[in-house]
């Protein structure tokens, strides 16, 4: 069990789209894991790969006491929609009403590479589509109308965190480096 970190808007690695595992190992059974551990403990109700820095399409789930993961997710959307309140654990304190498609089915693979299917409505369907546009480098303030974008825009600069995910820390090396790299 180690819960990371989870980065905040400004990161850099929130808009980069992810990359298909192709190993299912015990790397990925321990990112699995720290993913799940990292989201109980925020709590959220899902946790994408990119939020807590690593930019491989995987997430985690937890709704209505279902804890869930999906590796490699394709998504089929339902044409009928619904509005609800979206936060996100990389915008810590901002809910807004955002529109998304109210079912799913979701494919992709379990930890050990085994084909899965996920169907779900509602909030799974909700946490489903919003876990895969991280991995996509979306975020769910993207999909808002103008005005409510403007309206989360304002609280996130009026937050305690906003730009606390700031520039890169950038190391220098305490090797000589013979005038390269500077």
């Amino acid at each position: 069990m180690a819960i990371q970190p989870i980065r905040l808007l400004g990161d850099p690695i929130l808009r980069t789209q992810a990359i298909e595992v192709v190993d299912f190992d015990k790397e990925l059974r321990r990112l699995v894991e720290d993913l799940t551990d990292t989201m109980l403990e925020a709590p959220g109700a899902g946790l994408a790969a990119p939020q807590i820095g690593v930019g491989l399409r995987v997430f985690t789930w937890y709704v209505e006491g279902d804890v869930g993961h999906l590796v490699n997710p394709v998504l089929d959307l339902s044409q009928e929609m619904q509005d609800g309140d979206e936060g996100c654990l990389s915008i810590p304190g901002i809910a807004v009403d955002c529109r998304r498609a109210l079912s799913v089915v979701a494919k992709g693979f379990d930890l050990h590479g085994e084909p899965v299917t996920i169907e779900g409505s509602d909030v799974l369907a909700r946490a489903i589509q919003h876990e895969t546009d991280h991995l996509d480098g979306i975020l769910f303030i993207d999909r808002l109308t103008p005005e409510l974008r403007k309206q989360a825009m304002r609280e996130i600069r009026e937050s305690q965190w906003f730009g606390l995910a700031g520039s890169p820390t950038v190391k220098v090396s305490p090797h000589p480096t013979g005038g390269l790299g500077l």
